[in-house]
């Protein structure tokens, strides 16, 4: 049997997990200046966007509310609003950058869900392609990025500042 390595994967596993209380990651990146090292591809007023550090495909990003809640009841209207307005910008410039052939957008509410963090709303925006669903996700649980995620940032800022 072959082995297949994703090493960029060890990052994530070993770093220290968050506790129950503490700000979540999100939150940290929201606080922070550091957009290129985190990733961040756009600020609005309630909310930002950020590529996926551990993406599915290649330009899965995420939209952020500033404000830490676990689901849509911690929103006000304007800030829902925000929201979904971030999403469908991101949709836009991923459009233009990367030309997808389809969208999955979506929300995991709760860790029974499929969140990963839970504490802290977040829309999944990730593009697809006919076809891009092939055996290394379904047997090696691995995704193969063509693009580096640093490079796919520098586009989309560029796309979403326009």
């Amino acid at each position: 049997m072959d082995t297949l390595h994703a090493p960029w994967r060890i990052d994530y596993i070993l770093a220290p997990k968050i506790s129950a209380g503490d700000r979540s990651i999100f939150t940290k990146i929201a606080q922070s200046s550091d957009d290129q090292a985190n990733l961040v591809i756009a600020r609005d007023k309630s909310c930002f966007a950020l590529l996926n550090s551990y993406p599915y495909t290649g330009g899965h990003l995420m939209t952020v509310p500033y404000k830490q809640v676990p689901d849509f009841d911690g929103l006000t209207d304007e800030e829902m609003t925000d929201l979904l307005k971030l999403t469908r910008r991101c949709q836009g410039a991923l459009r233009t950058v990367m030309k997808p052939h389809g969208f999955n957008i979506g929300v995991n509410l709760g860790r029974v869900a499929g969140a990963g963090i839970g504490e802290h709303l977040h829309i999944h925006v990730v593009p697809r392609w006919n076809g891009d669903t092939n055996f290394m996700p379904v047997l090696a649980n691995t995704t193969v990025l063509p693009e580096a995620l640093k490079d796919v940032a520098a586009k989309l800022r560029s796309a979403l500042a326009s």
